[in-house]
């Protein structure tokens, strides 16, 4: 008999009246993340997000998170660990939460670093890895009244049987155990970024800090995450796939709908109804002169009458993301010169795809980018062929043609864009003004 999570929460408490639990004997029956119920048949294990066991139709056994098996999230930690100096300790916090308001949270996103490593994909936790101690995960303490709110969180049994660390303790005796792990190593590498006053504050993290022996990590996860394996490349082919759909889709609408507000209700709806979990980063939608705007975002405007709308979209499946952009007249057909300039930038597009191979590079690529439509901006008579023409061209177009594509939108940052390129490296063009 299918029991809700709420109604068998609910009646856990009950239960717990019943049989007279008090609340520290009820919160032990809850810790490890098994709902608790006289009313229910079987007792059943939730991690705080989708397993094999809870959701079959996304995650496949012997995978942790969709698409990813446990081999690969132990080679990636062991690939992180062969590229740090030897007895090197990394500390790794998972992603805060942000309010939106006092009681309203903003959608939780996990720290890509602390993901890809562990899997995890909730807050509250902290991540230490070494040679000596392999993974260890410090993890939220159940709290069953906050439960009834918010769902079940991981525990330190999901850290072990769901996330297979080495070793777990709750994240309560962190100021106990880690200053001992920080006196063993020669050097900490943690993400700045992100850091969390649970380990900043502590006597032992200031004090190497102060001898300078604290140093920033994504220097190293960064390197570990650039080359993509054959099961991310696959996730991130159905992420575009997705995107790609369901461009296609908004597209056909905007016709009717010719609107910007509607254009990304429309473009985020098509792209989770095929599965993603959410936008990569908020819908650009530019009618007109809104299209120039790089990070345009406010969407209010109508698109009117011979107008040519700019979409740069992309979504997020199993923390993986897309990226596309598209210019199209949705109230009719393109003008002469409309034409013109797509067709430039388009024959600029395949041009530069032609160079996206192993020993280019992007600064190579958008070297080349720039060239082709510098000179075919002169053609057109909208720059003029002089000495200045590259100072008047970044004024129209101050971007680079494109990024390292990942678990973030700008994947790997630290990476310089005159890295050669190597097989299983990922990046997103698009020569655009």
């Amino acid at each position: 008999m299918a029991i809700g999570v709420r109604g068998i929460l609910m009646k856990a408490f009950v239960s717990r009246a019943k049989h007279r639990l008090n609340l520290k004997q009820f919160s032990a029956a809850l810790n490890n993340g098994y709902c608790y119920s006289a009313y229910a048949t079987q007792h059943f294990f939730d991690a705080g997000q989708p397993t094999a066991e809870t959701h079959p139709q996304l995650v496949a056994a012997g995978e942790i998170t969709p698409g990813i098996t446990e081999q690969e999230y132990v080679a990636r930690r062991k690939k992180l660990l062969e590229l740090l100096p030897e007895k090197s300790l990394v500390i790794m916090a998972s992603a805060p939460v942000k309010m939106m308001t006092d009681v309203v949270p903003y959608p939780f996103r996990q720290d890509a670093d602390y993901l890809y490593f562990t899997g995890c994909q909730q807050p509250g936790g902290i991540a230490v890895l070494s040679d000596e101690f392999g993974l260890c995960m410090f993890m939220p303490d159940s709290d069953p009244e906050e439960e009834i709110w918010r769902g079940q969180v991981a525990g330190t049994y999901a850290a072990l049987n769901t996330f297979k660390a080495d070793q777990t303790f709750s994240i309560s005796k962190l100021h106990m155990l880690l200053p001992d792990m920080i006196a063993k190593a020669c050097k900490l590498y943690h993400n700045r970024n992100i850091a969390s006053s649970d380990y900043a504050d502590l006597p032992a993290f200031k004090k190497a800090l102060n001898e300078s022996n604290v140093h920033y990590l994504c220097k190293y996860t960064h390197e570990a995450r650039w080359i993509k394996s054959p099961s991310e490349m696959n996730i991130m082919r159905q992420s575009a796939a997705i995107t790609c759909q369901a461009l296609l889709q908004t597209m056909l609408a905007s016709k009717r709908c010719p609107h910007e507000h509607i254009l990304a209700t429309t473009i985020e709806y098509e792209c989770k109804i095929r599965g993603a979990q959410r936008m990569a980063f908020p819908p650009v939608v530019g009618g007109g002169a809104n299209g120039s705007v790089i990070h345009y975002s406010r969407n209010d405007q109508q698109i009117r009458d011979g107008e040519m709308v700019l979409m740069d979209v992309g979504c997020e499946v199993n923390g993986y993301v897309s990226d596309l952009t598209r210019t199209w007249p949705p109230c009719g057909s393109f003008s002469p010169c409309q034409r013109e300039l797509y067709e430039l930038i388009l024959d600029t597009a395949n041009e530069c795809l032609k160079l996206c191979k192993p020993g280019a590079s992007l600064r190579q690529i958008h070297s080349y980018s720039v060239q082709l439509l510098s000179k075919g901006l002169a053609e057109l008579g909208i720059l003029k062929n002089s000495p200045s023409m590259l100072q008047s061209y970044w004024k129209l177009n101050p971007t680079s043609i494109g990024h390292y594509l990942g678990m973030d939108v700008h994947d790997c940052s630290s990476i310089k864009n005159d890295r050669l390129l190597q097989p299983g490296v990922v990046s997103f063009l698009q020569p655009s003004f």
